[in-house]
């Protein structure tokens, strides 16, 4: 059995990146590996039929008291997919629902965070939940905030942008890895070879570059545009949109940016998203 190592995030900050550099820098390809393969190599804490399985019965038949009460055993179940280390996604915070861990801990070796500038984030956001910029300013600011089950996932919990971020980064240990969208885009062999190098892995730095090149935004895009992406919303065009940072800047007016920073000022301070 393996232990779990989370790959966790709020929405839209750059998870499914970080995994399409995993995936490539694990296969070790000639070519950039499909983003249609991702679901291999992780496993999305929300996935409905690991759910199902669990309970022995369709997931539409499941309270929601049920799923929580469920997550535990869904956990166990991801360790037994490999013998080594289990990456796993998930937007959840790390707290409880229900009486029931987010998280189960017993079976977790390990988490990546990925935290994003919640200017920027929420351009995103809304078009991946079918907000408008004021919607989604509102989701991220909602204590009890989440998403519905939809045809793929169950419900999931991720709480306001701060409590996510601070749920999964107040306490720094050795397990834990955090890393900024920003320098994702800005210092990629720095922050993809810190990641490679947390997870225990000394890679030739001729590999990580490749790997750095077979999973860039522009890669990710141009895969999406050639043949689709099918963790992509049912609500967005498109799932990659820009990848670039301080979008806000000329998307946002002042009172949107006022709403963000004084609702999330002291996160935002933390990781240097103060404007």
């Amino acid at each position: 059995m393996g232990g779990l190592v989370w790959l966790a995030s709020y929405p839209k900050s750059g998870n499914t990146w970080l995994r399409a550099f995993l995936h490539n820098l694990i296969k070790n390809a000639d070519a950039p590996v499909d983003i249609n393969d991702m679901m291999q190599f992780s496993v999305g804490d929300s996935q409905r039929e690991w759910f199902a399985e669990a309970a022995g019965r369709p997931v539409e038949e499941l309270s929601e008291d049920a799923i929580a009460k469920l997550r535990p055993a869904v956990h166990r179940r991801f360790t037994e997919l490999s013998k080594n280390s289990v990456f796993v996604k998930t937007h959840n915070m790390l707290g409880v629902d229900r009486g029931v861990p987010l998280i189960t801990m017993a079976v977790t070796s390990g988490a990546i965070y990925v935290v994003r500038n919640p200017l920027d984030l929420v351009l995103s956001l809304a078009p991946h939940f079918g907000l408008t910029i004021d919607g989604a300013i509102a989701l991220m600011a909602m204590a009890d905030g989440g998403s519905r089950p939809d045809p793929g996932n169950v419900s999931q919990r991720f709480g306001s942008w701060s409590a996510n971020v601070k749920s999964w980064t107040r306490r720094a240990t050795p397990q834990l890895h955090v890393v900024r969208y920003e320098d994702m885009h800005d210092r990629p062999t720095e922050t993809f070879g810190g990641v490679m190098r947390f997870l225990g892995l000394d890679h030739p730095a001729e590999r990580l570059e490749r790997v750095i090149r077979f999973s860039s935004f522009k890669e990710l895009r141009a895969q999406e545009d050639a043949h689709g992406f099918r963790e992509k919303s049912l609500h967005a065009e498109r799932f990659f949109r820009s990848g670039k940072k301080d979008q806000w800047r000329g998307r946002l007016n002042a009172a949107q940016v006022a709403a963000i920073v004084g609702r999330h000022r002291e996160q935002m301070a933390r990781f240097g998203y103060l404007p």
